[in-house]
């Protein structure tokens, strides 16, 4: 459990969603030590608690009698074991939204992707060529700013100018969505990779979650699963390269922000990451968020606005460092998962989020949309009310 949950969780103020085996379907609840409360009778979803103006006294309050064990709902998270009780993705009807190229080593990868057209042995040589031209790194240069501009005057140059680096470097941050609302896979579930790719990679990141009016009130980490073979035939072929079943994992825990975890704690967070092949292959790598190329309150304003608004609130996607170039089978492949692989993204404050990869064809299919969401609470209100009823007769 230890393993799951934050380095320092007993300073730490948890919620997420749980699937109740004893009710058929996901409540809110919130977290401390050994104890895991049901906080469906303050609120019917996240969404709805993230926008309390009293959100950390609500939830404090609600802790009162536990409902679940947090080990055995961990324990069976990881096993994967439908029979018990086990954590979802920590998010109900937020968006799911997310920014790429949000830092420059990783943009200089995706340049690679672009003009290797989805080859992975072109990307090696590319690579060579891509890095001689930058004379070293960007990684000083502002996006958007006067020196932006002058090293983009050379890229152009070279012949090396991008989509990717426009969004890097430019004035205006990449923003997408996702995935589908409801559609995020928690923590000890299978994320999915399809067949029809064969160059894919997690991508660790730290995830903020956003409230209707903008204001960040709390993360949790992500796997941005991106199908590189795909996205780098074309950039037009980004919806297809990362929404697919099972694609998007959020989780373990959504940890508000409160007195002592805030934003400025996030800014230093390394996200780290571990991915164990079922042949004995092992790949780690970090992402430090420290060296983001733009602002949270940046990307948080290019998302939303007077130019776009969220009722329900939404979950960013931040990006990540992570690029993975190191071979795992033929020389110049690179890396790409195998089905079977375990992923785990992890980082102090945020604990742990472990998936399984497989087949995204093969998984469990996303099945619990929002008239399901709607038909439970209905049906739990509907349960409530009676048993009120009862106890005043």
């Amino acid at each position: 459990m230890r393993d799951v949950l934050p380095e320092d969780s007993e300073n730490a103020l948890l919620i997420g969603r749980v699937w109740d085996a004893e009710t058929h379907g996901p409540r809110v609840a919130a977290f401390r030590g050994e104890d895991a409360f049901d906080l469906q009778p303050i609120t019917a979803t996240v969404s709805e608690l993230l926008e309390s103006k009293s959100l950390l006294a609500d939830v404090r309050a609600a802790m009162g009698t536990p409902r679940w064990r947090t080990a055995e709902i961990i324990d069976a998270s990881l096993a994967r074991d439908a029979e018990r009780s086990r954590l979802l993705a920590p998010v109900d009807l937020q968006v799911i939204k997310a920014c790429g190229v949000t830092f420059v080593d990783s943009m200089i990868e995706r340049v690679i992707e672009e003009r290797a057209g989805g080859n992975p042995q072109q990307a090696a040589k590319i690579r060579d060529r891509v890095g001689a031209a930058l004379g070293g790194s960007l990684a000083g240069v502002r996006p958007g700013s006067k020196e932006a501009v002058e090293a983009k005057k050379v890229l152009i140059e070279e012949g090396l100018w991008s989509q990717y680096l426009e969004v890097g470097i430019g004035p205006d941050p990449e923003v997408f969505t996702k995935a589908p609302v409801l559609s995020s896979v928690g923590t000890g579930a299978m994320i999915g990779i399809p067949s029809f790719s064969s160059w894919n990679n997690p991508e660790p990141e730290l995830v903020l979650l956003v409230n209707s009016i903008g204001a960040a009130v709390g993360a949790t980490l992500g796997n941005d699963v991106n199908l590189r073979d795909v996205e780098g035939r074309s950039a037009l072929l980004l919806g297809k390269a990362k929404d697919n079943n099972a694609s998007s994992a959020l989780g373990p825990f959504i940890r508000l922000f409160d007195e002592d975890f805030t934003l400025e704690t996030l800014r230093t967070e390394e996200i780290l990451l571990k991915v164990q092949g079922p042949e004995g292959y092992e790949l780690t790598g970090s992402s430090s968020v420290g060296r983001i190329s733009r602002s949270f309150e940046e990307l948080i304003s290019a998302t939303h606005g007077d130019h776009h608004q969220y009722p329900d609130g939404f979950a960013l996607y931040t990006g990540t460092l992570f690029a993975p170039t190191q071979d795992r089978d033929e020389p110049g492949r690179g890396f790409t998962h195998q089905m079977g692989d375990s992923v785990e993204i992890s980082s102090f404050h945020l604990g742990t989020l472990v998936n399984g990869v497989g087949r995204a064809e093969e998984l469990p299919r996303w099945s619990f949309g929002l008239r399901d969401l709607l038909g439970y609470l209905h049906r739990a209100n509907a349960g409530t009310n009676q048993l009120t009823a009862a106890r005043a007769d």
